[in-house]
């Protein structure tokens, strides 16, 4: 959802246009996460005015409707204006940068971020999150004189940082910037990441967060080499050398700068001043916070992972890497003829003496999971549920001590998932997390986990990531069930299959250009049904969930066995149909849907195995799609590359923004 991003430069000279665009190349790294508005704040040149209530730099607060680069008009349009010098060089300098994804308020400037604290900027605030007792500090903070301007909950921050700010001037005289921000954690409730900016601390930020993902980047300018083993992060900064600091919601934002990192912990206030950074933990019964010590890490992934290379769009982009992200997340993984799971390895034991398996997630996760359910219950033996996470939470259905719940989620920071892993963690259950980011908060606070290892993904629609996802809980089911004799042949078939299924997605991949020929046949419909069963129901989902998702076409997956109690009253010879005919334990049945949508002349597109085409369509009436036939329990991974194809296409011919579809979010840090 909303993307934070903050740069400070120590004891190095940086000018006002590089810091500029620091900044704003910044928020572009974060825009695949949605988002409606955007804003930045940096310094103006020295005060001089007696009358300023503070001894720093005003700031400079540049906000904006719609996308990044109305922003960076709009900045650079009233530089001009101003006549603010661009030039002006700064040996220490602190800015900030969000864009916004609107919850509380329209997408416009007043409502976009940093939110400030009044006449002045005393306070500013960049938030991602949402407070939930918001309405009753603003009726309190208005009791007290002040006014707001937005209709963000976000505006009470600023505002609460002043009233405490001036309550202690007048009462003690003197406050430090941790004090402020100590008290205003106190009086907030809900899940936030903050960035404080204010002129009263000239050069410093603090960041804190309270469920919502937050990063501190360290770049040393010196020559100092930082390697995988050192100290804590306040003895490393805390040397007086010249460096670069950067806080951002994402590692995509700050790797082009430096692979040196550390994930803020939820309660954790983290302030840079005179290049140090000094890291408190919050504490609701404690007057002050303790000071903890923290190491940073190295991050593992390359900047041209983040860029778009010789692709039009991340999406296209991320769907022709498959190939290199399957590969990239079995590597290591299949060894002599078996798996290894290095995350798993205390816990298989207890997994395999759990009562039951549930899988949680939401969205592509979801249906990830929905696809290897099947497998994981084969070769395990033990009953496998599924759960929707927002579901499960609305109905607090029960989960039991005894219980395995897999949480699935790409980004690892999906607040449904997160509430609801709370809620597992409450009743005893083993929490199994599969992630795709490194230090996200689903894989610090389940008991054990995987990570998919498919590689940045900037596209909001998930493509890598759900081929990565059914390929991890391929291999889950196989650690677990790697203790029974009965199933051995059964996992050494599966074991040969996942070795070859990248070069299988190579072949299917050459499917792009019919795939292209396919969308330009179906630009105008208004509706699409995509039907499977089996192994393939998810696929089905899945497919369907694409179209909807990036070519804003509606569509609909369907479990095929379901055709005669509703959905075939839809059928005529204009609606476009997909089926998933494939070769598994359910093809015959698929061969029978086929011929009952044909009689109702349906207008069938079939995809079926290589060799397979006269099977299902006999009179050669349908469009076939052939693909390469693999495991069928890993069939769903190759299935789904022409579908994601197809959305591709269809969203390209249709004139829709690929990789940032409408209303769309790629985390969904909120509920």
């Amino acid at each position: 959802m909303c993307g934070i991003f903050a740069y400070l430069n120590y004891n190095v000279s940086r000018e006002r246009r590089y810091i500029l665009e620091v900044l704003l190349n910044g928020l572009r790294r974060l825009e695949y996460r949605g988002y409606d508005s955007s804003g930045i704040a940096v310094d103006a040149d020295l005060l001089s005015s007696a009358a300023a209530p503070y001894a720093g730099a005003a700031p400079l607060v540049y906000r904006q409707e719609g996308k990044i680069e109305n922003l960076v008009r709009s900045v650079y349009s009233e530089v001009d204006e101003n006549e603010v010098n661009l030039d002006a060089a700064f040996n220490v300098h602190a800015g900030i940068a969000h864009t916004r994804w609107a919850t509380h308020g329209v997408p416009a400037p007043r409502n976009s971020h940093p939110q400030s604290s009044g006449a002045g900027d005393e306070f500013l605030v960049v938030h991602n999150g949402i407070i939930t007792n918001y309405e009753v500090l603003k009726e309190t903070l208005i009791r007290h004189g002040f006014t707001f301007e937005s209709d963000t909950d976000t505006e009470v921050i600023p505002k609460l940082a002043k009233f405490v700010f001036d309550k202690a001037h007048d009462e003690e005289g003197d406050v430090t910037f941790i004090e402020v921000v100590n008290e205003v954690m106190r009086q907030l409730e809900g899940a936030y990441a903050l960035i404080f900016k204010s002129p009263h601390y000239p050069n410093e930020l603090i960041a804190c967060k309270r469920g919502s993902t937050l990063i501190l980047g360290v770049n040393e300018l010196s020559g100092q080499k930082i390697g995988k083993s050192f100290h804590d992060v306040k003895a490393l900064t805390a040397n007086g050398k010249p460096k670069e600091l950067f806080f951002s919601s994402d590692l995509c934002a700050i790797v082009e700068h430096t692979k040196n990192y550390l994930a803020i912990e939820d309660n954790e206030i983290v302030h840079i001043k005179d290049g140090g950074v000094s890291i408190l933990k919050f504490d609701h019964d404690k007057e002050k916070p303790a000071s903890v010590k923290r190491a940073l890490s190295v991050l593992e992934m390359e900047v041209e992972q983040i860029k778009k290379g010789s692709y039009d769009h991340f999406m296209q982009k991320e769907i022709h890497e498959q190939p290199h992200s399957l590969t990239t997340t079995m590597r290591g993984r299949l060894k002599d003829g078996g798996v290894l799971l290095g995350g798993l390895k205390e816990h298989l034991k207890t997994i395999r003496r759990s009562r039951r398996v549930v899988f949680i997630g939401c969205g592509t996760s979801y249906n990830a999971a929905l696809a290897a359910r099947t497998f994981v219950e084969e070769l395990t033996g033990i009953p496998v549920t599924m759960e929707v996470a927002s579901d499960l939470l609305d109905r607090q259905g029960p989960i039991y001590r005894e219980d395995t719940a897999v949480f699935v989620s790409q980004s690892g920071e999906t607040a449904d998932t997160l509430l609801a892993l709370d809620y597992a963690l409450e009743n005893g259950a083993l929490c199994v997390g599969i992630t795709n980011t490194v230090g996200s908060t689903l894989s610090r606070r389940t008991h054990c986990g995987i990570h998919i290892n498919a590689g940045c993904e900037i596209g909001v629609a998930s493509t890598k990531a759900y081929t990565s996802q059914i390929v991890v809980m391929a291999m889950l089911a196989l650690a677990i069930g790697s203790d029974q004799i009965s199933t051995q042949p059964r996992r050494e078939a599966i074991i040969s299959g996942l070795s070859s299924l990248p070069g299988h997605a190579s072949e299917v991949l050459k499917l792009d250009s019919e795939m292209k020929e396919l969308a330009s046949s179906l630009i105008d419909s208004e509706s699409l049904l995509v039907f499977g069963r089996g192994y393939n129901y998810a696929t089905a989902l899945e497919g369907a969930l694409k179209v909807k998702e990036v070519a804003l076409m509606h569509s609909e997956g369907m479990f095929a066995g379901e055709m005669k109690h509703g959905p075939l009253a839809l059928v005529d010879e204009n609606l476009p149909i997909i089926v998933i005919a494939t070769r598994d334990a359910c093809f015959s049945k698929q061969q029978s849907v086929i011929q009952q949508l044909l009689s109702r002349k349906g207008r069938l597109i079939i995809m079926c195995s290589k060799g397979d085409a006269s099977a299902v369509s006999p009179s050669g009436s349908c469009r076939v799609i052939e693909v390469p036939q693999v495991a069928d329990c890993l069939q769903p991974v190759i299935n789904i590359i022409p579908l994601q194809l197809l959305a591709y296409h269809l969203t390209v011919l249709r004139g829709f923004d690929v990789d940032q579809p409408r209303n769309l979010a790629k985390s969904v840090t909120t509920q």
